[in-house]
């Protein structure tokens, strides 16, 4: 039979020629998304769809047949594969076929991306359709509906084939005895009638013959391939139908990953697991999986097209094999068959209806025939379907009922990994809804008899992979990743599924990576740290109202015989119907968006938020460690004995020879690129294969977390848990490389980081020695978890190669040592890595504490040095020991030095060159020569030596500085420090001059420049804390200078040039070191003493004078010295008067108080002998003045003198009689002389 030349007409399921995106799949499906939007039934409803994936070529043009041709004769190409029909065309396309009861899990397979939180449904194009026609429909509804995030996934549980499987397998019996006990107690199977096959194997003929071009149908003349009976026609049909799998047994495969990465290349950053895991073979890959269930768990997408299709505000992702022809002027057409004797009824035009909207296509032919014969054709659009005679319905109801539906789903099926069953018996008007997963769990105690349960698994899994493989990922999302992959793990059992053992450890590795932890704990606007909420469901009817009768009817239940198992029950399907019946998808997707249960969850603490990650890391651990075979396997761990962790006492450190031994092995390790080896891990895992992939990114987080622990302990100062966790990190890190040739420069760089933090911990525990008993039960302590993580890691390795660093060592000098070389090694980890931006400051942060580190060790050894000179060890002569030391301190401020000065930093250069400068001035004490008398001798030439060395260093640390500017306190320190090494030259020349080997005159010289140049580091000008120090110091010298002139001005002979120099020289400084130390309160005594030297300076003036008058004039001066010394003598009253209320006090406090005062108290021995010669220097200078005024009033005497004369004499006898008395207290001649100061002041 001939078939009619079809019209010109082209059109895809959106409304324009159906096209195939050029890019293939490794599926070989070809997808793309064209999208058009359908406004249909007068603005009643807004429908768009997108097709995601078709696998046919463009619609072919249909052929109009001839009347009266019969369709019951088989054309010669029916059943022949048809590429216009699609994959499925050798088969049923077009006649409803069934759908496989996991085909929505293929679908949501292959458009992830969709799932969890873009589709509100996932279904068949048919179950779509079933659900919207429940208010007009007496049939039954079965169907099972899973929950992934905020998407439904809908399928059909069909009951009559499950219970047939019950009855072969005993599966499914447990399901059996449920609906005989709530549903229908005498269920027998139904036959399809012979009607039923009779009419979908003439529509199959059709479709064949309604192909129009090279494979146009004709008739085949002789009835051969016709079947013979009915019965063959069934077979036939029959075999299309899949029958319901028994309880999944999964395969040897496991998840998905496509990029493997070659060893020793690992990233740890940005990336997530897909990523890290993405090693696993592709024998190993979830298309096995899935392929493997293709036939007997239906998991593959063999839909013809995957629509993604927006009816209102609801978003589903449907599946259709409906297929689509080209029409003439119109774009696209739907065929369908109708039986002349039987008009359309409402459920047959709804079924054409969706159809079409959700293919997108704009007409549709029907062919009416009698009896198989063709009569005629009729095209009707589809926004016409809805109007047609005796079929006509309300497109506002129909959205309005898919509304209620997802509101009613959403409201209950709350719980992620349980399948919930959907069942409305035929002819009933009540729809239940169950939770079968409970059931299953109430009934039989294996959850694992639910076939649904090992597909929600991995699509649970496949969905927190995508999210988190998202390069742009919200952190709100966080929660719903972590709740996705939490139900996961729940569904699987390693032990009776250790084909799913990746699934398990992947999926716990990555809750581990969503707990950030370089984050401090976030904090509500109150300043209080949020709750955490590890709610595992999605309820969305917390917030309805209690009168749930408003919202919709549906109800937990309240007749026991029959609703006592239901989740929810929609009491009448008419209510479907009413608008807004339930609550709107728009509030569903808002409060599924907001609600609290999702969040994720916020840790009070970093140790909380560690040990949370750490747990997830054991999990994974546990997971790949028992999925890997061995015949040596280790033993299990027994957490009743603790894995050891031994101090090392003075006994076991071994030296530095050994220390450097092992440092250079590890840097070995870890500098130069291996050949890469393939050879299987100490536990029996083989590179490049998932196990050994997953446990070394499990390794490495639990490092990180260990290494956070860590700092958090060291910020408490608790250095006895910070250096038990940094031990674990680096335990870790040791079997990290264990299984791996080559690190990565990020493994380098965080590796650096830890040996810095160990390092950090070694140099705190050597500065609080005092508590090192509470330091050891810190370190000693180890939790289970700690214990299981352990043994797992000594599965690969026997976690020494770190020892030297992480022992709590009871020697001083080598947990010195251990901090510098821990910073040393991570010094030489960061010179290979990249030097980016966070190397480079780390590099300078590791530079700094190891120059801290090294001025820590050098001040050890100088300060032991110091301790051998004060016992007196340096009497017999500088040991070796000490010259050991000096060389060892030396060693050690040179090279922090050149640290600091590597990084530029100024600051601690400055301080390190201070610290040498006091090591030589030290050695310089230690060169001090010792006469056979046990006393000092002479400034020897080695002292001079090392004291110009301290002062080299000093003046280079003032170059280092620059200016004041650039930091106060340590250039005022090194000013401080370079003029007491001046003052201290001076001061010993001085004292202990060498007159064996330089002239007096040299000495002098030398000593004025060392004295000066003293004076001129000492600022006493600037008001600080030293201030005073300076200001006695300046006095000091000033009054040495004075001393020493004054001195020089005796023994001078001859020249009086010279005379008057000294002679001004010492009055000056006389003068400038009065005024300096009356700007004094604590030094009366130097004060009174330098008045005193003043007075000798006058009295020798005097002994070379001749005449009366010259030396009256001198004496006058000398008795002004005298009386301005008013200011000392009350300094001395105001202490004294002090002391003695002390002691005149109670003799608790006076007890309690004594140690405090001595150190402020003045010494009453100095002060007597100073008052015994203030006594004696005033006497003598009263008694010259009388006796040169009384020989001048006899010459030529005026009233003035004789005025003068008599007060004279009058205190000359008032000193005379105190100074006879005995009995008088060193307070009461203090107050003597006072009154005669102030008697004579007012002469």
């Amino acid at each position: 039979m001939e078939a009619r030349e079809p019209r010109e007409c082209a059109a895809a399921a959106g409304g324009s020629p159906p096209r195939t995106a050029t890019d293939h799949r490794d599926s070989g499906r070809e997808d793309g998304d064209f999208k058009q939007e359908s406004i249909v039934g007068g603005n009643e409803v807004k429908s768009t769809a997108v097709v995601k994936y078709s696998a046919v070529p463009p619609p072919a043009a249909y052929a109009r047949l001839q009347e009266k041709t019969d369709l019951k004769l088989p054309p010669a190409n029916w059943l022949r594969g048809i590429s216009q029909l699609g994959q499925t065309g050798a088969t049923s396309l077009g006649t409803s076929k069934k759908s496989k009861p996991f085909s929505s899990f293929g679908m949501a397979y292959d458009f992830i991306d969709c799932i969890g939180n873009d589709v509100d449904v996932v279904s068949d194009s048919e179950n779509i359709k079933k659900l919207l026609k429940i208010p007009y429909s007496k049939s039954h509804v079965s169907m099972g509906v899973h929950r992934i995030g905020r998407t439904l996934l809908l399928d059909e549980l069909d009951i009559q084939e499950l219970f047939v499987t019950s009855s072969q397998t005993g599966d499914w019996n447990w399901l059996k005895e449920l609906y005989q006990r709530l549903v229908d107690p005498k269920w027998q199977r139904k036959k399809k009638s012979r009607e039923h096959f009779y009419q979908k194997a003439i529509l199959s003929k059709f479709l064949y013959y309604s192909i129009n071009g090279d494979c146009a149908a004709e008739a085949v003349p002789t009835p051969i391939a016709q079947p013979t009976d009915t019965q063959s026609q069934e077979n036939q049909i029959e075999v299309e139908e899949s029958s319901w799998p028994a309880p999944l047994r999964a395969p040897a495969s496991v998840p998905e990953d496509e990029n493997p990465q070659e060893q020793g290349n690992v990233p740890l950053g940005a990336t997530y697991v897909l990523e890290q895991v993405a090693s696993t073979p592709k024998e190993q890959n979830l298309t096995t999986f899935l392929n493997e269930g293709e036939n007997s768990q239906g998991l593959k997408n063999d839909f013809v097209r995957n629509i993604l299709w927006t009816f209102e505000d609801i978003h589903m992702l449907v599946g259709s094999n409906m297929p689509i022809f080209g029409g003439g002027k119109y774009p696209a057409v739907s065929l369908r068959l109708r039986d002349s004797n039987k008009p359309i009824n409402i459920l047959t035009g709804i079924d054409y209806w969706l159809d079409n909207l959700m293919c997108n296509v704009p007409e549709l032919v029907m062919c009416f025939h009698v009896n198989g014969i063709v009569q005629r054709y009729e095209m009707i659009k589809t926004e016409d379907i809805p109007n047609l005679d005796n079929s006509s319905f309300s497109t506002k109801v129909v959205k309005d009922i898919a509304q209620n539906i997802l509101s009613f789903l959403k409201a209950n099926c709350t719980k992620e990994g349980h399948t919930y069953w959907l069942f409305k018996a035929s002819g009933s008007d009540i729809v239940k809804l169950y939770d079968l997963t409970t059931l299953c769990e109430e009934t039989t105690e294996d959850k694992y008899q639910n076939p649904f349960t090992m597909p929600v698994a991995v699509l649970l899994y496949k969905v927190a992979s995508n999210m988190m493989m998202k390069k742009v990922q919200n952190r709100k999302h966080y929660g719903i990743i972590r709740m996705l992959l939490l139900n996961c793990i729940k569904l699987l059992d390693k032990e009776k599924h250790p084909q799913f053992v990746q699934i398990i450890a992947s999926a716990n590795y990555m809750i581990s990576e969503l707990f950030q932890l370089n984050e401090p704990p976030k904090q509500d606007e109150n300043g209080s740290t949020l709750n955490e909420n590890s709610d595992d469901s999605y309820s969305e009817d917390e917030d309805l109202p209690e009168d749930s009768d408003d919202n919709g009817s549906f109800s937990n239940g309240s007749d026991p015989s029959d609703d006592s198992k239901a989740v929810a029950v929609i009491r009448s399907v008419g209510e479907l119907s009413v608008p807004e019946k339930y609550k709107s998808t728009h509030q569903i997707r808002f409060f599924f968006v907001f609600k609290p249960s999702c969040a994720f969850p916020v840790c009070h603490d970093m140790e909380e938020r560690c040990r949370v990650v750490l747990n997830y890391v054991l999990e994974g651990l546990k997971a790949v460690d028992g999925s890997i075979k061995k015949e040596s396997d280790l033993p299990a761990a027994d957490p009743s004995i603790p894995i050891p962790l031994k101090y090392a006492d003075e006994s076991e450190c071994t030296g530095h020879k050994a220390l450097k031994k092992q440092i250079a092995l590890f840097l070995d390790k870890v500098g130069p690129v291996h050949d890469t080896v393939n050879l299987p891990s100490q536990s029996g895992m083989i590179p490049n294969t998932w196990q050994y992939q997953m446990k070394l990114n499990l390794i490495f987080k639990a490092s990180r977390a260990y290494f956070i622990l860590s700092e958090a302990a060291t910020a408490l100062q608790k250095y006895g848990r910070a250096l038990r966790y940094i031990k674990l990190a680096l335990q870790s890190l040791d079997a990290y490389c264990c299984l791996i040739n080559n690190l990565s420069p990020e493994v380098l760089f965080f590796l650096s980081q830890c040996l810095t933090l160990n390092g950090d911990i070694q140099l705190m525990l050597a500065q609080n020695a005092s508590n090192r008993a509470a330091y050891q039960e810190e370190y000693s302590y180890q939790s289970r978890e700690d214990q299981e993580i352990l043994h797992s890691l000594y599965r690969e390795s026997s976690c020494q190669a770190f020892s030297w660093a992480t022992e709590l060592y009871m020697d001083l000098e080598y947990q010195l040592s251990v901090s510098c070389k821990c910073y040393e090694a991570a010094n030489e980890l960061l010179h290979s890595c990249d030097q980016k931006v966070h190397v480079v400051e780390q590099h300078t942060q590791v530079l700094k504490r190891l120059g801290n580190s090294r001025n820590e060790v050098g001040v050890f050894y100088m300060n032991q040095a110091a301790a051998i000179q004060t016992e007196g060890t340096a009497s017999k002569g500088i040991t070796a020991l000490e010259q050991e030391l000096w060389k060892k301190s030396f060693s050690y401020f040179e090279k922090g030095i050149q640290d600091f000065e590597t990084i530029e930093d100024a600051t601690n250069t400055a301080l390190l060159l201070c610290n040498t400068g006091r090591l030589m001035r030290l050695c310089a004490q230690a060169h001090a020569t010792t006469g056979s008398n046990m006393k000092r001798g002479e400034f020897s030439p080695e002292e001079a030596l090392y004291y110009n060395k301290a002062v080299d260093y000093y003046l280079r640390a003032m170059r280092s500085l620059t200016k004041w500017e650039k930091h106060p306190a340590v250039w005022d320190s090194v000013k401080w420090e370079l003029s007491t090494t001046y003052f201290t030259m001076a001061t010993l020349e001085q004292d202990y001059a060498p007159l064996s080997r330089k002239a007096q005159e040299q000495i002098e010289r030398e000593v004025t420049d060392f004295m000066m140049k003293s004076l001129k580091y000492c600022d006493i000008h600037t008001e600080s804390a030293r201030q005073p120090l300076c200001q006695y110091r300046a006095a000091t010298i000033h009054h040495r200078l004075a001393s020493m002139y004054h001195n020089s001005l005796r023994n001078q002979v001859g020249d009086d040039h010279f005379r008057k120099q000294y002679r001004s020289l010492a009055d000056l400084h006389y003068n400038k070191a009065v005024k300096l130390f009356q700007l004094l309160k604590d030094a009366p005594c130097e004060l009174l003493r330098v008045q005193l030297e003043r007075v000798a300076f006058s009295e020798f003036q005097m002994t070379n004078q001749n005449s009366n008058a010259s030396k009256l004039k001198t004496l006058s001066g000398a008795l002004d010295i005298i009386i301005n010394s008013e200011y000392p003598f009350q300094l001395i009253q105001s202490e004294l008067s002090c002391d003695q209320a002390r002691q005149g006090g109670c003799h608790e406090n006076q007890e309690g108080n004594a140690s405090e005062n001595d150190s402020s108290s003045l010494n009453e021995e100095e002060i007597l002998k100073l008052v015994n010669m203030f006594e004696t220097r005033l006497s003598f200078l009263l008694f010259q003045l009388i006796k040169l005024l009384t020989s001048k009033r006899k010459s030529s005497g005026t009233i003035d003198d004789q005025i003068t004369l008599k007060n004279y004499k009058h205190a000359y006898s008032t000193l005379l009689r105190a100074t006879a008395d005995k009995d008088t207290t060193l307070l009461q001649r203090v107050e003597m002389i006072l009154s005669l100061l102030k008697q004579l002041s007012s002469r």
